[in-house]
């Protein structure tokens, strides 16, 4: 911000020295030269500060700042004070933010990423560009232009969601990293989070994962197009396969908020639900949740909404995985 040069005083109002020129204290009496000038602009700062209007109280103060001596205990005061309305309106706009990001629910992701205004060059980071061009281009190589760059949409979705959860909740994340053969992660600070939280950040992936994969069956539904029963059947069995409870998994890391008898229970539904809809996968989500049951350090506390999260995406990816088999009988 540009700010006007003092007006250059010829004699000092106090005691009528002369002044040399740009001087801000007279050399004579050590009078403020710009006094009247700075009562008003910190009244001018008094009055912003009392509407809650901390950007204009800081703009105030820093027109004064070059009409005080620089060493000066006024100057420090005011360094101060344009310092703490500068993180008094962060903390507002942030505030504000987060806010509309709760009321919007499901557009929630959308408005972080406007709201947030430097989303672009988190989007366009080397790292992610880099390894997300190689993913593309392993899988292209392997089963096709369409099919490569469909499995790296749908791979990346996975990873959106527990990038936009995290963000949304007003942490640290750093874009997706795509490993070809492997998948990809989201780094993200977790210290001091509870284990509930980690656990919907965990399972915020495979949903976003069940959503891009009921779109493709949508298109199929649509076009007839089996490339998109492909890509939406084997999205969901990746899913499913990621929330088995185990190791650095979604589903390891979403195990730990559940108590002994959430556990059984989630065992209990991945069963029925790998018997009633035929899906041999779903058995190793029950393997898991019965392995976990001798883990020492279980919480004692009831998480229902984690449980009833994690069966529900279960169960649509297990409806999802269900529709190759339809097509293959219609055929």
């Amino acid at each position: 911000m540009a700010t006007a040069s003092p007006r250059l005083t010829q004699k000092c109002v106090s005691c009528g020295a002369a002044l040399e020129p740009g001087a801000v204290v007279c050399n004579n009496c050590d009078a403020l030269v710009h006094r009247t000038r700075l009562e008003q602009l910190a009244e001018e700062a008094r009055l912003h500060e009392e509407r809650h209007e901390p950007i204009q109280a800081r703009d105030a103060w820093m027109n004064a700042l070059p009409l005080l001596p620089e060493a000066s205990t006024q100057a420090a005061w005011v360094r101060g004070n344009i310092r703490r309305l500068s993180a008094t309106a962060a903390s507002a706009k942030s505030a504000a933010a987060s806010a509309w990001v709760r009321k919007l629910g499901p557009l929630a992701p959308l408005a972080v990423l406007l709201l947030k205004g430097k989303w672009l060059l988190g989007l366009f980071k080397l790292k992610f560009l880099l390894s997300l061009g190689a993913f593309v281009a392993v899988y292209w190589a392997l089963f096709g232009a369409k099919f490569g760059v469909g499995f790296a949409i749908l791979i990346l979705v996975h990873e959106m969601g527990h990038f936009i959860d995290v963000k949304r909740r007003g942490l640290p994340a750093e874009m997706p990293v795509f490993l070809p053969g492997f998948g990809a992660y989201v780094r993200w600070t977790a210290l001091g989070v509870t284990a509930r939280t980690r656990a919907f950040v965990s399972l915020a992936g495979p949903l976003a994962g069940c959503i891009g994969a009921g779109v493709c069956a949508l298109l199929w539904m649509d076009t007839g197009n089996t490339l998109w029963l492909a890509l939406a059947s084997l999205s969901a069995l990746l899913n499913v396969l990621n929330l088995i409870p185990v190791w650095v998994l979604d589903g390891g890391q979403t195990i730990k908020a559940l108590n002994k008898s959430e556990r059984v229970v989630l065992a209990c539904a991945a069963a029925a639900l790998a018997a009633g809809l035929g899906q041999p996968a779903l058995l190793l989500v029950a393997a898991g949740a019965v392995y976990s049951l001798y883990a020492k350090d279980m919480p004692e506390e009831s998480n229902r909404a984690v449980l009833v999260y994690y069966v529900m995406v279960l169960a649509a990816l297990g409806l999802l995985m269900d529709l190759a088999p339809a097509v293959t009988a219609q055929s």
